[in-house]
């Protein structure tokens, strides 16, 4: 009954190789461990790092992790398309196998008082790790982002979660970092045959949950639902691609999977005079939701749901056009592949 906890990072550098390796193969110092996935953006200059492994050594080579990258990146000289607001952005725990949520939580603070007394460095708990309800949306935490945080920290709502509370040179280097504990998230991009951020983003806003923001005609400002729950969502234009992408995050796989994201994606496209192309997953993605979306394609085109798993994978890739910006390796992308070794 061993328990198994995923750590996701993201890191605030996808263009300096030597660095970025650096900071992900610390984990593996961490005995019993396991590196699974690097993905990094040139664009976004952002790197997700996937590990896995018993609660304590997660927590410990997390550690390991956001020291090596408060000592790598200098947020001073970081930009990029992506939100961000620390050199460890973001550092969520996930429960894989035999753990629950609530007891996730645990780890989740732990590693926070860790990071803000041994290392100096600040943050914030979102998700199921939040200390109030509008902590829990890391949008809202993130609000403002790196250069907004002097002014930020200031204000009593938003008083940091661990570390030191004022702005003070290690803020001013290496930001803060947002640690939390939740589900697991996939991230995943819709790519269209346009350059416009602008209609990625008109696109986002029919989808995502929160919709979007409209002035009513005594100048109230309302907000419209989105189509899909579940979702997050905002467009760019990624320039190592030249294209435009609608770019998620799928919180709940069960009430909107990824095969729904991508065919009302196109859909919303349409409507714009653009197409979909393809799509691109960051970090990793479970068995099931491959294979869910498989049944889903065959279903659609009235063929038997009696292939093979294999077979199954690969028509999933291929109608999600996962393999549409660079080759998809199930191998290396779905959990189950990756971390069944342990």
């Amino acid at each position: 009954m061993q328990q198994l906890i995923e750590c996701v990072p993201n890191i605030s550098e996808g263009r300096d190789i030597d660095k970025i390796n650096e900071i992900a193969h610390i984990v593996s110092t961490v005995e019993g461990v396991q590196l699974l996935y690097v993905d990094s953006g040139y664009a976004t200059n952002r790197t997700v790092i996937t590990f896995v492994g018993e609660p304590n050594n997660v927590v410990k080579a997390a550690f390991r992790l956001i020291k090596k990258a408060a000592e790598l990146i200098d947020m001073t000289q970081q930009k990029g398309t992506h939100p961000r607001f620390g050199a460890t952005d973001v550092c969520p725990l996930i429960p894989i196998a035999n753990i629950t949520l609530d007891e996730t939580v645990h780890y989740a603070h732990l590693l926070g008082e860790r990071v803000g007394k041994e290392l100096g460095i600040s943050g914030y708990y979102y998700e199921y790790a939040a200390t109030s309800t509008k902590r829990k949306n890391l949008a809202n935490c993130r609000s403002g982002e790196y250069e907004g945080l002097q002014t930020k920290i200031t204000d009593p709502s938003w008083k940091l979660d661990f570390g030191p509370t004022v702005y003070n040179d290690q803020i001013v280097r290496s930001g803060v970092t947002a640690i939390s504990a939740r589900n697991f998230l996939i991230a995943y991009n819709v790519n269209l045959d346009s350059t416009s951020a602008t209609i990625a983003s008109e696109i986002s806003f029919d989808i995502r949950e929160s919709g979007r923001k409209i002035i009513d005609k005594n100048g109230t400002s309302l907000r419209t639902p989105g189509k899909l729950k579940a979702v997050k969502g905002f467009g760019w234009y990624i320039d190592e691609y030249n294209i435009a992408q609608v770019s998620y995050n799928l919180t709940n796989i069960n009430v909107t999977p990824i095969h729904v994201a991508y065919e009302e994606t196109i859909k919303a496209a349409t409507k714009r005079g653009v197409k979909v192309t393809g799509s691109e997953l960051i970090g990793l993605i479970p068995l099931a939701a491959i294979l869910e979306a498989a049944d889903y394609f065959l279903q659609k085109e009235n063929r038997a749901l009696t292939i093979s798993e294999t077979e199954k994978v690969v028509l999933a890739i291929k109608k999600l056009g996962l393999d549409d910006l660079k080759p998809f390796d199930p191998k290396e992308r779905i959990l189950e592949y990756n971390y069944k070794k342990l």
